[in-house]
């Protein structure tokens, strides 16, 4: 025997089949809002790839410019420190070395080459991590219980180095003309 539906019953299937249907198919998963991670994440390799060289050699610049302010207060000795000065040469002068890379990294940044940015991971990455020792290096405590106050240009050179090495992984090269010429060579 077959009984009748009534108009909850079909009203309530089709609505089922509506949500069903909206959820199959799935039109809005391609798009990206402005609230999205993802979008945001679009967004800075598209604008940081197209400038990277030109943030990588200002930061570049910020880094050797960072190497001439003060580094820490040493209130024991009451002197500053900077990147080309420490007392008695305690800490050496790692301004040179940060000069030295920032300009070879610059060089780098210049070159549209793929075999100059893959140096230049290479050297930003080195100066990143003699960075990151300078910093705790000049920032550390000694003797009995002093401790060096942190200025501005120690923090100056640790975003400087970040910033490089950061924009070595987003370098500005035409993968589609490399293989282009390597095809032509072949």
């Amino acid at each position: 025997m077959h009984t009748p539906k009534g108009p909850v019953a079909e009203w309530l299937g089709r609505a089922l089949q509506k949500l069903l249907h909206q959820f199959e198919s799935g039109r809005d998963l391609n798009r990206i809002t402005p609230g999205d991670p993802a979008f945001f994440c679009k967004h800075l390799m598209t604008v940081n790839m197209k400038y990277s060289q030109w943030i990588g050699i200002g930061a570049a610049a910020l880094l050797v410019i960072s190497c001439f302010l003060d580094w820490a207060w040493y209130p024991d000795l009451k002197m500053h420190f900077t990147g080309f000065f420490t007392y008695q040469n305690w800490y050496g002068r790692p301004g040179k070395f940060f000069s030295i890379m920032a300009g070879l990294a610059s060089i780098f940044f210049l070159i549209p080459r793929l075999w100059a940015k893959r140096w230049n991971l290479l050297i930003t990455a080195i100066t990143l991590a003699y960075a990151i020792f300078s910093f705790i290096n000049f920032s550390r405590c000694y003797g009995p219980a002093v401790c060096p106050e942190r200025r501005a240009g120690l923090w100056l050179m640790l975003i400087g180095a970040s910033l490089m090495m950061l924009m070595a992984l987003l370098p500005d090269v035409d993968l589609a003309k490399i293989e282009a010429k390597k095809e032509k060579k072949a």
